[in-house]
């Protein structure tokens, strides 16, 4: 026979077990320590830059993320010898990473496809309220891609001041300026984030384009359906002299549409486009949804690429 609980019994506490097998208790007009989050924006993921996770996030990279992305996307990688000029001119230091963001599987490719020596020393910023919502999604969040926790909601100082930190350290960032993933195909505004680190911290931004990870994994999407990608690099770009961060952030996602401009047609059309300031927006045309749709069109009935008048998301 079950036994079954009187809910009438009242619960007994345990009384607390003395110092040194508990914390001490704070004095009265005094503040305790500072405790330490397990998920949310205040999460501290130190111990994901220390030798053992860096080693193990290096071989999850090199073997089973490597593959994902190679069965699932198999992305054809352009602009390697932008960077490779960058590096023989400027050197090894960290930069910036600044990419449009249209699926989940945009950081496993760009983590796989990132060249040395940066890939080595690369963290990430991803959304709090998505990737460290629990205990067991920040520490697999911090471990397998090198994730810190950004604040979408709000500017976070202690979140700029984390990444500005990493970056002196010698850490580079991949980051998503949109905030996002794209609802509808198409790309939404860039927010200042890169462009203010990049003016705090004195480092280049590199622009990334993604296409075809939308088809892989779309915004609402549960099963991945296997498509190419294509990953272009663009030359890396510093503050200008009278720049700030309002026009440095608008620069780069201009850079980032010509390279999508590159990526449907071709380089030399793509830099007539941007000479003549006429490169298509990556947010699309400021339209009714099914007027949107209709621009983004089917790929797969698009049998003239230098006729394309959007890009390919």
């Amino acid at each position: 026979m079950a036994l079954r609980l009187n809910p009438r019994i009242p619960r007994v506490k345990l009384p607390r077990p003395p110092f040194p097998y508990s914390a001490p208790p704070v004095p009265l007009g005094l503040e305790g320590p500072p405790t330490t989050s397990r998920s949310g924006p205040d999460y501290d993921t130190d111990w994901a830059r220390r030798l053992p996770a860096r080693l193990a996030r290096a071989t999850l990279r090199s073997t089973l993320m490597r593959a994902g992305v190679a069965a699932l996307a198999a992305p054809e990688v352009h602009g390697l010898d932008r960077l490779e000029a960058w590096r023989a001119g400027a050197g090894d230091g960290p930069v910036i990473f600044v990419a449009n963001h249209h699926s989940h599987i945009d950081t496993p490719v760009l983590l796989t496809r990132i060249p040395e020596p940066w890939c080595d020393r690369l963290f990430v910023g991803g959304a709090a309220d998505y990737f460290f919502r629990n205990p067991v999604t920040s520490a697999l969040s911090a471990l397998a891609i090198g994730a810190i926790p950004i604040e979408r909601s709000r500017v976070s100082r202690r979140t700029a001041d984390q990444a500005a930190e990493l970056i002196e350290q010698g850490w580079s960032l991949l980051i998503f300026p949109e905030g996002g993933r794209s609802p509808d195909g198409w790309g939404r505004p860039f927010q200042r984030g890169a462009a203010y680190l990049a003016f705090r911290c004195q480092v280049p931004v590199v622009p990334v384009y993604l296409q075809g990870t939308g088809r892989i994994l779309r915004k609402g999407k549960k099963r991945p359906t296997p498509a190419t990608a294509k990953v272009d690099f663009g030359t890396p770009l510093v503050p200008e002299e009278g720049e700030d961060t309002h026009r440095f952030n608008a620069r780069i996602e201009r850079t980032v549409a010509e390279l999508a401009d590159e990526t449907a047609t071709d380089w030399w059309s793509a830099r007539r486009r941007a000479h003549a300031g006429t490169t298509p927006s990556l947010t699309g045309p400021d339209a009714p949804s099914w007027r949107r749709a209709w621009a983004l069109g089917d790929p797969s009935r698009r049998k003239r690429r230098d006729r394309r008048p959007w890009p390919d998301l």
